[in-house]
């Protein structure tokens, strides 16, 4: 078969390279794709949506699969659906659980999946007004996409106004900001666990830990990811089967019941508190960087996986997974998440992939038979290991392999892992 893969960052790189390993699957293709991934799938560079869909006609691509919750968002499930096309992902309606957070607030609250308490806003004063109100720290979320970017955890009321105003006044984060939410801050760990989901039966992966702040011991702004580890060692089998029981199918059961079954990949990013799981958002997609360390630890065929989730037939023997763990450490250029450097050159990369490596592209690009930066995460140095530890360390001494001018990354991914099996 034939498989498209839409994005070209790391995670794209991620999902071309295990579906490459298909042996259903005799062509990858990559749109726009990168120079970073063309040693798993060719890169085609069309922007529209609509010469995407003429692409796939023409290639007779046989499964199509959304990398980024922006196309999803645009509706383009419908459109290959709507012309008889096998397409990973939900539909617009259904993507509207990450698409919109009030949205995806009503429908917990609705459907009694654990979360943080909140309020919606579309009136600036009001939204000040009501933090003035609430017990701080406060969260502050504008309410459509934002990159992963639209979160502020606001310790002070000056704080948490300003960022109402920056959100609503100031369109931080453009239309996104038009509407926030305003939770409760929630105390505990952060995991993600991701599901493969065929509108009815949804299916748990291993569970990850991203790290969102720039640097060390969760300190400086939030960025898009940098860096995970899987499985997670705070998500024990109990609060896997918790999870799953009150917070994946409830979510799935509600999508079906609202007329807007969910097929794909459904996301929730959890906060782990003294009374239990709760949701912190939930996306419609494959998470950046945790697909880059739960995709290494399948067992089992993605793309036989995917149609099953596309033809309504998927069961509990289709998902199998590695023992051990993988961790994720990203690589970022100078500057990154405020702005970046691009056109730096990267050396190591073959180094730390005969390390045992694999090395996921998320923002490189070739010039004159080198790679280059070209974005703020720039590289995922992905390694393998029996115990955390021992992926840990391999992780590390791949990093420690390459380099570019101004290359900034965390040093302590997995410690709070490390710090749990210690503990137990």
């Amino acid at each position: 078969m034939k498989v498209l893969v839409i994005g070209s960052g790391g995670r794209e790189h991620a999902l071309c390279w295990k579906l490459a390993q298909s042996p259903l699957v005799e062509k990858v293709y990559a749109i726009p794709g990168s120079d970073g991934m063309r040693d798993v799938a060719s890169a085609v560079p069309v922007a529209s949506q609509e010469d995407i869909l003429d692409f796939a006609r023409l290639m007779q691509v046989d499964l199509t699969v959304a990398g980024p919750e922006t196309v999803l968002a645009e509706g383009l499930a419908d459109k290959f659906r709507d012309a008889g096309l096998a397409f990973f992902g939900p539909s617009q309606a259904a993507a509207r659980i990450e698409g919109s957070k009030g949205f995806a607030k009503e429908l917990m609250e609705k459907y009694h999946i654990p979360t943080a308490a909140y309020q919606t806003f579309t009136d600036e004063a009001e939204a000040v007004a009501y933090v003035k109100t609430q017990k701080l720290p406060v969260v502050i979320k504008a309410d459509g996409l934002a990159a992963g970017k639209g979160v502020v955890i606001a310790q002070t009321e000056e704080e948490a106004e300003a960022a109402v105003r920056e959100m609503m006044e100031g369109r931080a984060f453009g239309s996104a900001g038009t509407t926030v939410v305003i939770e409760e801050f929630m105390e505990g760990e952060e995991a993600s666990v991701l599901a493969f989901c065929d509108g009815k039966t949804i299916i748990p992966m291993i569970s990850s830990q991203d790290h969102k702040r720039i640097r060390d011991n969760d300190e400086g702004p939030n960025t898009g990811g940098m860096g995970a580890y899987a499985p997670a060692p705070v998500m024990t089998d109990e609060l896997m089967k918790t999870v799953r029981e009150t917070i994946l199918q409830p979510a799935c059961d509600a999508m079906a019941a609202e007329g807007y079954p969910f097929v794909g990949c459904l996301y929730a990013g959890l906060m782990i508190t003294a009374e239990g799981p709760k949701v912190v958002e939930f996306n419609c997609r494959f998470g950046d960087p945790e697909t880059e360390v739960v995709l290494p630890m399948l067992d089992s065929d993605l793309a036989e996986i995917m149609m099953h989730c596309v033809n309504g037939t998927l069961s509990e023997e289709d998902v199998r997974w590695k023992d051990g763990y993988a961790v994720d450490v990203v690589l970022a250029s100078e500057g990154y998440p405020a702005g970046h450097t691009d056109g730096d050159v990267i050396t190591g990369i073959e180094e730390a992939e005969k390390l045992g490596c694999h090395i996921f592209h998320a923002g490189t690009k070739k010039r004159s038979g080198s790679f280059v930066t070209n974005g703020g995460r720039v590289l995922n140095v992905v390694a393998r290991g029996a115990t955390l530890k021992e992926a840990r360390d391999k992780a590390y001494e791949g990093v420690s392999a390459i380099r570019w001018r101004g290359m900034q990354y965390r040093h302590d991914i997995a410690a709070k892992g490390l710090k749990h099996l210690e503990n137990k």
